[in-house]
């Protein structure tokens, strides 16, 4: 309870007398800022929780998205250049940089004196940077063997025929996609998970 003070003063009367004069006043508290009950923190924090609840499968979507992405792309460019090393009768060299995350091509004229690679420089050999959420995880080629760092190449031939290839591409959630090319035909075939050159031949 706030004490009551008292205060004493005098002014002068026209006839002389100096009456007492009384004046109370009272100390107020200070006023306290307004604040944040628990009760309405509790429902903030859980209205947070529950928008990130909702929000994580979205951007896990997103992830997947460019994942299957990317890897259609791969397929695509492979399918090009199967057909173009047997139109333009040249020997076209895919090669997977995992320093980089990425890919371009090569070709070489295997009719020449001295058949030597060259950089690509048509729009089919344009190098590709994979999504920063989406990487080479490894490279299998027949012949060379499996490699998850360095460059390794797959190549065209003009006589209608490629390289056996396992391509595995990953987000950053762990999801893995595969994909095969057949050496013979340079089908193209795309699977979800972790397979393998016989896995995918027996789908």
């Amino acid at each position: 309870m706030a004490k009551a003070r008292t205060r004493i003063s005098t002014a002068a009367n026209p006839d002389g007398a100096t009456p007492l004069t009384f004046r109370s006043t009272t100390r107020r508290r200070p006023r306290l800022a307004p604040g944040f009950t628990l009760l309405e923190i509790a429902v903030v924090l859980f209205l947070m929780g529950l928008m990130m609840l909702i929000a994580m499968p979205y951007f896990g979507g997103i992830r997947s998205a460019e994942l299957r992405s990317a890897t259609r792309r791969l397929a695509g460019r492979t399918t090009y250049l199967f057909d173009e090393a047997s139109s333009r009768k040249l020997v076209i060299r895919l090669i997977f940089d995992f320093d980089h995350n990425g890919y371009y091509v090569m070709t070489a004229d295997p009719y020449s004196a001295q058949p030597t690679f060259l950089p690509d420089h048509s729009s089919s050999g344009a190098p590709v940077i994979l999504p920063t959420d989406v990487r080479l995880r490894d490279v299998t080629v027949q012949g060379i063997g499996t490699l998850s760092r360095g460059t390794i190449s797959c190549q065209f031939y003009p006589q209608g025929y490629v390289d056996a290839t396992i391509v595995h591409l990953m987000d950053t959630a762990g999801h893995v996609m595969t994909l095969g090319v057949n050496p013979l035909t340079g089908a193209v075939t795309i699977a979800n998970g972790d397979a393998s050159m016989i896995d995918l031949v027996s789908r």
